[in-house]
């Protein structure tokens, strides 16, 4: 047998395996990876290009959140928010954090300028409906966080013209101790026309406070109908899925949804509690 000529890889190849892994990384473990692929790499300066490129893209896709300078608030590392490479804005509290995307951590903070944030008119249905989706997270999501951003015509100051608004939710729990990690990632893109809001609705434009409640309840009930079917699916596992010889395991499992705790019988292993999961419904 012909002995096999094993190949040098390139530091291009070397880079884009590390990138790989790492954009690959499970929930709330990509520091851990991190590690590995530098130790691997045994090349700082290339350990360095591989994740200056990679931590964005994966921060900005988990939709991580990151407790700002002060405790002020926290922000949604998402692309909804982003301002530049480095900073987002969190307009609940017109705070714009600058994030160090490989620690994952915010450096600081300033206030957001004129520019960078809606209108008065556009702010009066963003804060309201940021308001409503607040209380439908904290009852729905423990430890989840949301954001409402103006997506388009922000600078509108008054009826008569379009805009649209982008409902953020990402709740994440992390337990590697159980070897369970997992999120929920959810977008709501809400159209707002001069004459009629379209979202399962139809109808005159209502009042700023009117509007979030009805859009709140609609996004209340698609992810709740979501959950449950998410959680039909896992309590059919063992008939469906894991088909071993031998008795099942009970064990205690969580959604992150406001459903309670339920026992469900599993042949080897509990799964992992992760979802993710954006609004297919037209909103125009």
């Amino acid at each position: 047998m012909a002995d096999i000529e094993e190949t040098e890889l390139s530091n291009k190849q070397k880079k884009e395996i590390a990138k790989w892994f790492l954009l690959n990384s499970p929930v709330g473990e990509i520091q851990y990876v991190a590690k590995d692929v530098k130790a691997i790499l045994n090349d700082d300066e290339l350990y360095k290009e591989a994740a200056s490129e990679t931590f964005p893209v994966y921060n900005k896709s988990h939709m991580i959140c990151l407790g700002m300078p002060g405790r002020v608030g926290d922000v949604l590392v998402t692309t909804f928010g982003e301002l530049n490479e480095n900073e987002f804005l969190e307009p609940r509290i017109a705070q714009v954090a600058k994030v160090d995307h490989i620690k994952q951590v915010c450096t600081g903070a300033r206030p957001a300028l004129d520019e960078e944030l809606p209108s008065p008119y556009i702010e009066e249905f963003r804060c309201a409906l940021d308001a409503e989706i607040l209380k439908y997270v904290g009852e729905a999501y423990p430890k989840g966080v949301c954001s409402v951003y103006c997506t388009n015509g922000k600078d509108v100051e008054g009826p008569g013209s379009d805009f649209e608004l982008a409902v953020v939710i990402s709740a994440t729990r992390l337990s590697p101790q159980n070897f369970c990690n997992g999120s929920w990632r959810s977008v709501w893109n809400i159209e707002f026309r001069d004459d009629e809001q379209l979202l399962e609705l139809k109808g005159k434009l209502q009042s700023p406070d009117d509007s979030a409640m009805t859009i709140a309840g609609i996004i209340r009930h698609h992810e709740t109908e979501y959950l449950a079917s998410l959680q039909d699916s896992y309590s059919n596992l063992p008939d469906t899925t894991f088909k071993v010889p031998f008795s099942p395991l009970k064990f205690k499992f969580s959604y992150l949804g406001s459903k309670p705790s339920n026992t469900y019988k599993c042949n080897a292993g509990s799964p992992e509690e992760a979802s993710s999961y954006s609004n297919p419904i037209p909103m125009a």
